[in-house]
């Protein structure tokens, strides 16, 4: 049976490699190896995740931890050699763009082993963004791409990328989404936060850009002062955000605002759940765009751009900046009953796994 080799490292890899995982495993037409880097390592990053996407436990975890970006994709990079020597996969699976990706693309390509890229093609176009290096890299050295949207076969063509390596298969993370609706419909996490259906903004932030430029910062604490004097926040925080709340010296000014709750990070199915019945969601994440979309909720992406433009184009999503004023603006509308609606894209109908491993079997077997 071949091996195939399946590289996570961050949360958003977690859902997106569930699915695949869950129809690797019913086919059984290949053995698969699962590792987890440990780019995401505490309970409420990680364990949580695993345990509510059912995955099993990891077959290597290789703990490396943070880092800078150099650092952590070096210890992958280092540890996951050894791990492929070892096992000699025939093929190695990544997804999304983090720093795990990347470093299991670059020990995969110097060993031989083809690779195989799932959320390819996708671009911002803006290279200050770590995750747009690797995108650009990952692609680059890539044997199969499967991409989420049509934007992505536009960009790997116009970089070169032979047809015949692209695979349009839909969204995995959607396939999540829908496989777990009904799961997290049984979350009890509105009731313990207290809150109400379609009355709440769900807020995520963790982009440098936003969270440790002071200037950004302040202004989005602005934005969310003025929001929840309308409606209550709620704000499932990252670790770095909370620190970078403290070292701006935001700890008193945050602490004023009643109606906006900051809250640890929480799990898939909560957080689902939190999205579902929220009233609007401002974040800078790029699944979560699409997760928004996929669910009709109006979302408000604080950027300048995105690698994501069919949440734009065809979906609820809408780039805001950090223009104060706007995002206020269009908040409101929201709010109001005013907000975009969208449609959901093609091929995000969570079968997106199921296409991706038939192209598996069809190149590997």
């Amino acid at each position: 049976m071949k091996k195939i080799l399946l590289v996570v490292g961050a949360r958003p890899n977690f859902m997106k490699i569930a699915p695949v995982y869950r129809e690797i495993v019913k086919g059984n037409h290949f053995e698969p190896i699962l590792i987890h880097t440990g780019q995401h390592y505490d309970d409420k990053m990680s364990k949580i995740f695993f345990d509510d996407l059912e995955l099993p436990k990891p077959d290597f975890y290789l703990g490396v931890g943070s880092g800078s970006h150099a650092q952590q994709t070096a210890k992958v990079m280092i540890a996951l050699e050894e791990v492929m020597i070892d096992k000699a996969p025939d093929v190695v699976v990544v997804v999304g763009d983090v720093n795990s990706t990347l470093a299991a693309s670059v020990v995969a390509s110097k060993l031989h082993i083809p690779i195989v890229h799932i959320e390819a093609g996708l671009r911002s176009f803006d290279r200050t963004m770590p995750e747009e290096i690797n995108r650009l890299l990952t692609d680059s050295i890539s044997d199969l791409l499967f991409i989420t949207e049509e934007s992505g076969r536009v960009n790997l063509r116009n970089e070169g990328v032979a047809e015949e390596k692209i695979h349009f298969v839909g969204n995995v993370m959607i396939d999540s989404l829908l496989y777990y609706k009904d799961k997290a419909a049984t979350s009890t996490i509105l009731s313990e936060l207290k809150l109400v259906n379609k009355e709440y903004t769900l807020v995520t932030l963790h982009r440098p850009s936003n969270v440790d430029d002071h200037e950004n910062f302040r202004k989005i604490i602005r934005v969310l002062a003025e929001i929840q004097t309308r409606i209550p926040v709620i704000f499932p925080i990252h670790p770095r955000t909370r620190k970078m709340i403290h070292t701006f010296g935001l700890d008193s000014r945050v602490e004023e605002l009643s109606g906006l709750q900051l809250v640890d990070p929480v799990g898939y199915l909560d957080f689902l759940k939190l999205m579902m019945h929220a009233k609007l969601v401002l974040t800078d994440s790029g699944g979560i765009q699409e997760e928004t979309t996929a669910l009709s909720i109006p979302c408000l992406t604080l950027r300048e751009n995105t690698e994501r433009p069919v949440t734009i184009e065809i979906g609820t999503n809408k780039l805001v900046g950090a223009d104060v004023d706007r995002i206020i603006q269009e908040s409101l509308a929201i709010l109001d009953g005013r907000g975009k609606s969208g449609n959901v894209p093609p091929l995000w109908d969570g079968k997106a796994a199921e296409r991706i491993v038939q192209v598996l079997m069809q190149k590997f077997i």
